[in-house]
């Protein structure tokens, strides 16, 4: 919890930093641009998350996903946007007595083929599959499966607000025969303010229903980010807090926390 705390106040003073190298004007642009989940940008965000409760023993969960997103140009007309998130993780007695476990956790693999353009009414949209990828090195971390199914986005910029839906469902289709199968839809509505100066107010659900065992998981995160440079390099600094609306009966409780550091390349 030490190193939680030390970690909270290094990202509150970097939250105080200035843009040097970038005008106020494109530091504004580039801050609404990360509000978009598709959009035409090279980012590579850490996102780094710590939750408390979970099961009988009160477990503690810490996960760090490394989460690039990179766009690729298939003609003037349409954009091919990979967003992958390759989660790292440390949990103790997640699931009871359980000890403890370190490592990687399942991958997720989403494409989205997306309009170069917004729509006459300015609406953004992106359509695609998703992929579950078993990478998980413990399997209290992972589900043990390889999973498919499609995934969507569609939101509206309009002055410093952007608002939208981000969702996807997953099957499984083959892995470890004794695990249980995954049948899961994600759902994340948000909404969220850009100042000029380059300040993102965030306000999110990750809301998760398991169709195997008919439990919601539905976070809610209210997070304030802020674009910076250090030697002409973007990078966004985000910090905030999380509350468990709902949760399966072993999993977390009360208030957890987020934080990330994400590294931008602007064409």
């Amino acid at each position: 919890m030490k190193n939680i705390a030390v970690c909270i106040m290094l990202f509150a003073a970097a939250l105080g930093l200035s843009a040097t190298s970038v005008n106020a004007q494109s530091s504004e642009e580039l801050a609404k641009k990360l509000s978009n989940p598709i959009a035409s940008l090279i980012s590579v965000p850490f996102q780094f998350n710590y939750d408390h409760g979970y099961g009988p023993e009160d477990g503690d969960k810490a996960t760090l996903n490394i989460q690039p997103v990179i766009p690729f140009s298939l003609n003037e007309d349409w954009n091919l946007i990979s967003r992958t998130i390759l989660p790292v993780t440390w949990q103790n007695d997640i699931a009871g007595p359980s000890g403890t476990q370190f490592g990687l956790g399942d991958t997720l693999q989403s494409f989205f083929l997306s309009p170069s353009k917004p729509t006459e009414s300015g609406i953004v949209w992106g359509a695609g599959p998703v992929f579950l990828l078993p990478t998980a090195t413990d399997e209290l971390l992972g589900s043990g499966k390889w999973g498919a199914g499609p995934t969507a986005v569609v939101l509206k910029q309009d002055g410093p607000w952007t608002y939208g839906m981000l969702s996807n469902h997953i099957w499984s289709f083959a892995g470890q025969s004794d695990r249980r199968d995954v049948s899961s839809t994600f759902l994340q509505p948000f909404i969220s303010y850009t100042t000029k100066d380059a300040w993102t107010f965030s306000l999110n659900t990750e809301s998760t229903y398991d169709w195997e065992t008919n439990n919601w998981s539905v976070p809610i995160n209210f997070t304030v980010a802020k674009l910076i440079t250090i030697d002409k390099q973007p990078i966004s600094l985000t910090a905030g807090i999380r509350y468990w609306a709902d949760a399966p009966e072993n999993g977390p409780e009360g208030i957890g926390f987020r934080v990330a550091l994400t590294f931008l390349f602007p064409k």
